[in-house]
């Protein structure tokens, strides 16, 4: 799987801050996303609600691009759910 940073970076500017819970691949999540005051990190972290899956991230806005840097799990995992998460609301 190749990685879209452009869409990736659309998506979690979608992504409202504070906790939320949403579906992705057809179970439920709780999501938390911060943001830095200067916009330039966020902090995602997200759990499969009554489950075992787990999401966690640090993205940097940097004068050269996006810096994606994954908790633990690889980069692509954290691209598919972004791009597929789906909020309540």
């Amino acid at each position: 799987m190749s990685l879209d940073l452009d869409a990736f970076a659309r998506a979690l500017d979608l992504l409202p801050e504070g906790f939320r819970e949403g579906a992705f691949e057809g179970r439920r999540w709780g999501v938390t996303l911060n943001r830095s005051p200067d916009g330039r990190r966020r902090w995602l972290w997200g759990e499969e609600l009554g489950g075992p899956g787990r999401v966690s991230a640090n993205v940097y806005r940097l004068e050269e691009g996006l810096r994606l840097l994954p908790c633990e799990m690889p980069a692509e995992a954290v691209v598919a759910f972004v791009l597929g998460f789906r909020p309540d609301g």
